[in-house]
């Protein structure tokens, strides 16, 4: 039996037909909304936070200090309803992702350019900040309750791909009567690098002052802003000269690195753009043209130079108002060892002749310290730990927003632990193929 022309025409239309009418319910569901969660992770999170150096790996530069994976598979448990290793945030009882709450999640708090927070820098660091439409989307997210599944939130708000600004004024100086200002005046970053620097400044009063309330102040992408003083005032470093940290072959450069061991901690910290103010009738004395040295770490992600800018307000009070002086906490121990590829925790106690209030910690380690824990020692606390640090080159620095009354004879232990992953002993030292182990601080 012969099929005619016009009958094979007519089969192969249909065919056709039902070929497209496949095509198109494919089509259909392939444009199925796809979850909020899944977005945020493939659109923002994964080009833009979980990247090498930032939140990709546990090898990271930066992750003994945030503690915080956000690649695909971990992302999400490791975000809601959890807490942050950030200190400020702890105290504010903020959570990474808190659902419902924008306001106290550290997330959204974190990648707005435009929020005034005490939480560090925003993210990301050292490359472009997120557009106004992924900022907006991640925080509609969290109103929505930030489920894992279902698409909560319109995607077209990711069109708006205007990147956050941030337009930034050097703080103002204070009046002559009422205190001074130093400043770490323009560096610049190159692309696709970091840098730390410090710079000897001199405080510009003529007499004694007493300073009860710093404030700092830096440009964007700056990873760390800190004051010091120095212990030995006959090995300073040259006057208003950039010191760089790392030379431009990526090495540590030895004399930058041998005049920090003179540091002694002043003020700052992380979180650049902030202020501590000293309890009342407390201060710090700083004498007559005084040498601090001014430390800024950037980081620059971006395929053009940055600039780096930071300023320090140091508030006065008259002498009269002054009850208490507040002193530094210097305690170190000189005398360790650390076997060849051991692993060893060091314990040290410091006690004080007298009754002292303490106000503020931090912590002094190199390349080997994995953890620098404080406790308390004697009295009811014996043994509570009330400070720890796991990132040696940002160590923590926490003031106490309840003050730790200790009587006299009471005092303060180290336990530090150290990963000796070389073949030699290790010692305390002052090169960086050395180690330390230093508590700095106030008290009164």
């Amino acid at each position: 039996m012969r099929i005619s022309g016009i009958a094979l025409v007519f089969v192969a239309f249909i065919a056709l037909s039902l070929t497209l009418e496949s095509c198109k319910k494919k089509s259909g569901n392939d444009s199925s909304p796809k979850d909020t969660w899944a977005i945020i992770q493939s659109n923002i999170l994964t080009p833009s936070c979980a990247t090498s150096g930032c939140h990709s790996s546990t090898g990271d530069a930066l992750f003994s200090q945030h503690g915080l994976l956000l690649t695909p598979a971990v992302a999400y448990e490791n975000l809601i309803n959890v807490g942050s290793k950030n200190a400020a945030a702890k105290a504010a009882g903020m959570l990474r992702v808190k659902p419902g709450d924008f306001m106290t999640s550290l997330l959204y708090q974190k990648t707005d350019c435009q929020i005034t927070t005490q939480y560090g820098a925003v993210m990301p660091l050292g490359g472009p900040n997120l557009t106004v439409g992924q900022i907006e989307f991640i925080k509609q997210w969290i109103i929505k309750g930030a489920p894992k599944t279902g698409n909560v939130v319109d995607e077209t708000i990711l069109n708006n791909n205007a990147i956050c600004k941030q337009t930034f004024v050097a703080m103002r100086a204070p009046a002559a009567s009422e205190g001074f200002q130093l400043a770490l005046n323009p560096i610049s970053i190159s692309s696709n690098t970091e840098r730390e620097v410090f710079i000897n400044r001199v405080t510009p009063n003529t007499t004694t002052v007493y300073v009860n309330k710093f404030v700092t102040q830096g440009r964007p992408n700056s990873h760390h802003f800190v004051l010091y003083g120095f212990q030995n005032l006959s090995a300073l470093p040259p006057q208003n000269t950039l010191r760089d940290l790392y030379n431009a072959d990526g090495s540590i450069n030895i004399t930058t690195f041998a005049q920090m061991q003179n540091h002694l901690f002043l003020s700052g910290g992380t979180d650049v753009n902030t202020s501590y103010t000293f309890p009342a009738g407390v201060a710090v004395k700083i004498s007559a043209n005084t040498q601090l040295d001014l430390n800024a770490h950037y980081f620059n992600k971006q395929s053009t130079s940055l600039i780096g800018d930071n300023y320090v307000n140091m508030y006065t009070v008259p002498q009269s108002s002054v009850v208490k002086e507040a002193q530094s906490i210097n305690f170190a121990n000189y005398n360790f060892s650390i076997p060849a590829n051991t692993r060893k925790t060091i314990t040290s106690d410091y006690v004080f002749n007298k009754a002292v209030t303490v106000l503020t910690l931090t912590s002094h380690f190199h390349k080997m310290g994995e953890k620098f824990q404080i406790k308390i020692l004697g009295g009811t606390r014996n043994g509570e730990v009330v400070y720890e640090n796991t990132d040696w080159e940002h160590p923590l620095v926490l003031n106490l927003a309840t003050l730790i009354q200790l009587k006299s004879g009471e005092g303060l232990t180290s336990v530090v632990t150290y990963n000796n992953t070389t073949s030699k002993i290790i010692n305390f030292g002052l090169t960086s193929e050395d180690e330390m182990n230093i508590i700095f601080g106030y008290y009164y």
